[in-house]
């Protein structure tokens, strides 16, 4: 239900989107060693390796039926994400004290700040996608009585 109401309106503030934030200015001090661009990029890559990590973490301990949620929350990231992009010529959401528009600046500095749009309509999409995944996986797994679909899976040699 949570879900659905993001992807019909995620334009509005849910509970999550603290902890999302919280991760997102998180990621500005831990990729903040790395020059302007991997600070600027540090916040969403942070909002978005964090859920995938778990992603991760749990089919590699065989629970597919339990990486459904951080797959789900990776795709809610996206949603959120999206938003940002698309604001970037705009700049109407408020910002952490006041600060810089992450994408503003690395559209611009890259000649594609008028693609906002579709750069921020192909990242909703892709949450989209990562939602549907979530939600059939998990549907799956709780109609197959939560039985894993196989072995744990292996860190490449």
């Amino acid at each position: 239900m949570y879900g659905w109401q993001c992807l019909r309106t995620p334009s509005d503030y849910r509970w999550l989107d603290s902890l999302d934030l919280a991760i997102h200015e998180t990621g500005h001090l831990v990729f903040g060693f790395g020059g302007e661009l991997l600070s600027l990029l540090g916040g969403t890559l942070f909002q978005l390796l964090v859920p995938a990590g778990f992603v991760v973490a749990l089919l590699r301990q065989g629970d597919r039926h339990g990486a459904t949620v951080p797959l789900w929350w990776l795709g809610q990231n996206c949603w959120n994400v999206s938003l940002y992009i698309k604001d970037a010529r705009a700049q109407e959401l408020p910002l952490v004290g006041g600060g810089e528009h992450d994408w503003a600046l690395l559209l611009d500095r890259f000649g594609w700040l008028e693609r906002d749009q579709a750069i921020g309509g192909a990242v909703f999409l892709i949450g989209v996608a990562l939602y549907a995944v979530a939600v059939v996986s998990g549907w799956r797994a709780v109609s197959s009585g939560g039985v894993s679909d196989g072995p744990p899976l292996q860190a490449p040699a």
